[in-house]
């Protein structure tokens, strides 16, 4: 199973470092990262495997919600069959 994490903000240091340091914490495998600039706005899209997550998805999602909140980006999390059925549509 596999998560798209998307993160938009203000471009600040450690952004990747932190969203990363969440994804060890609940041990969701970083599959692929692609990230962008776009004058002072950070967007980032990222492709982890959680099968072998040590959390529900809940709590991950939620991590990741609530990181967002302190770095003052918004961090979203959406399980890979739902972003491929919202595309299906």
């Amino acid at each position: 199973m596999r998560t798209i994490i998307s993160v938009i903000g203000k471009d600040t240091v450690g952004i990747i470092s932190k969203v990363s340091a969440v994804c060890t914490e609940c041990n969701a495998n970083i599959v692929d990262i692609t990230q962008s600039v776009l004058q002072d706005m950070f967007v980032m899209v990222m492709l982890t495997e959680i099968s072998a997550l040590n959390c529900s998805f809940g709590e991950f999602s939620d991590k990741m919600k609530a990181l967002g909140e302190e770095i003052n980006t918004d961090i979203r999390v959406m399980h890979e069959d739902i972003f491929n059925s919202m595309h299906r549509i």
